[in-house]
């Protein structure tokens, strides 16, 4: 009985078969050491590298990664070469030979295959994301914001750009783009490839220091996300053979930036301008954003069933088409009597169950942010804009101005509490603007200045009332 031959670099495992014919035909396609360049040579390895297949539920597949077999003394042996990028990939190659003929086979061994390959599965981004969305807990609109996190950093380390096609959801670009990076090695993505990342994703900001500040909110939170797909209560039942290392262990973060919000426009103003230009629908939309502080899905999704007129508020709640962002975003809403008389109007004249009137049907599956108003938003937010919301997110910029009212007028506590935040620090660090300004007072003690202009014909003399008390 013939004892079955494994494959090279053990890329069979479990379920997975390694497709041994196109390997054998692949390597007997490569250029022996008398061809048209030398094993020296780079333009070699660029030919002489490929890309593995194997065959899994009936399908066949390629490893998104590359390998070189290379012959010397008499024995061949398959490595694995590190990184999507094809040049890459043969920069190592050609590392790999020069020290077989230098060092021979145990010291390039120990250097570039410490494992030797022997039953080490060939690990991919797709088949780590796939596991975990099978098996982590939290909500799958959760997994998936890690899982495109993760997908942004290994296609920049990988080099995998896609153009505009990775945006076209329509005719496939977008699905194309993900076959690339999920074809990758998770091996391939390790701490010191995530921090060369950092540091290029950082520089490209320039010395604009608003560009600056961006890309340091940006990066940390593409990290944070794709960090916790690593978590060990997230890896708990992933039963998968990962590295033993985190692709981001020992990369740290970039330090917290302010998020402290200054308000840039005047509220009365922009209301005021809103009652007289805005439709209807996108004037609900800002009313419940600034007078309201409700988010965009709680807009979007939000029924009147959740008005209570008798008791002067807007319960936030789970519904059949509403998910809160947390169990903390649950909560009642207290507006003014003036919103609810409006909103009565609009009660009065409603077509649907939904607040906010669209043609486009909620999908409360979706695993990404899925919005039936998407373009009431984009018009309000072009309008805003021009009205001197100047703000990426003019929407969540409203919800900001709201809490910051609240606080000036009743304090940081009852703005944590109306804008329902699981934490007073959160209130703190991200939404509020101190409208009083805090002085210490002691101008009053100073001598009027000798050549000051009166501005009306009179010196103007410093008020006592101007101390704070």
């Amino acid at each position: 009985m013939k004892r079955a031959r494994h494959p090279p670099n053990g890329l069979e495992h479990k379920s997975t078969r390694l497709n041994r014919k196109s390997v054998q035909e692949v390597s007997k396609q490569q250029p022996v050491s008398g061809g048209r360049h030398a094993k020296t040579d780079l333009r070699y390895w660029e030919r002489a590298i490929f890309q593995p297949t194997y065959t899994r539920d009936g399908e066949r597949r390629r490893v998104g990664a590359w390998a070189a077999k290379i012959r010397h003394l008499g024995r061949r042996e398959t490595f694995s070469l590190v990184g999507a990028n094809k040049a890459k990939a043969a920069a190592r190659a050609k590392e790999i030979y020069l020290s077989l003929k230098s060092a021979g086979w145990d010291v390039t061994l120990a250097k570039f295959k410490p494992k030797g390959g022997a039953g080490t599965p060939v690990v991919t981004v797709g088949e780590f994301v796939e596991e975990v969305r099978s098996k982590a807990s939290g909500r799958p609109k959760t997994i998936e914001s890690y899982c495109r996190a993760l997908r942004t950093i290994v296609a920049d380390i990988s080099e995998i750009d896609g153009g505009k096609s990775k945006y076209d959801y329509r005719n496939g670009g977008r699905n194309s783009w993900i076959a690339k990076v999920h074809r990758v090695r998770i091996a391939a993505i390790t701490p010191a490839e995530v921090q060369k990342w950092k540091l290029r994703f950082l520089r490209r900001a320039g010395t604009d220091p608003l560009k600056q500040r961006a890309a340091r909110v940006s990066v940390n939170s593409l990290m944070r996300q794709a960090k916790s797909l690593f978590a060990p209560a997230v890896l708990k039942f992933v039963s998968l053979e990962l590295p033993s290392a985190s692709p981001f262990a020992g990369v740290s973060f970039e330090p917290r930036q302010s998020m402290k919000y200054r308000s840039a426009f005047s509220v009365e103003t922009l209301i005021e301008e809103a009652q007289k230009e805005l439709p209807v629908e996108q004037l609900k939309i800002l009313l419940l954003a600034l007078m309201a502080g409700l988010r965009r899905n709680e807009i979007d999704k939000l029924e009147w069933a959740a008005f209570r007129w008798d008791e002067g508020i807007i319960r936030i709640e789970a519904t059949r088409y509403f998910h809160p962002k947390s169990e903390d975003s649950v909560g009642d809403v207290e507006v003014d009597a003036e919103l609810l008389g409006i909103f009565r109007g609009f009660r009065a004249r409603a077509n649907g169950d939904f607040v906010i009137e669209s043609n486009v049907a909620p999908r409360p599956g979706a695993t990404y942010s899925h919005y039936r108003c998407q373009r009431l938003f984009d018009a309000l937010g072009a309008w805003l804009g021009d009205h001197g919301v100047a703000d990426k997110k003019p929407l969540h910029t409203l919800r900001k101005e709201f809490g910051s009212q609240v606080c000036a007028k009743h304090g940081i506590y009852a703005a944590s509490t109306a804008l329902r935040h699981a934490d007073i620090a959160i209130t703190s660090q991200h939404y509020l603007d101190r409208h009083r300004l805090a002085t210490p007072g002691l101008g009053k003690f100073l001598s009027e200045p000798a050549n000051v202009i009166p501005l009306t014909g009179k010196i103007r003399r410093p008020s006592k009332r101007s101390a704070i008390r």
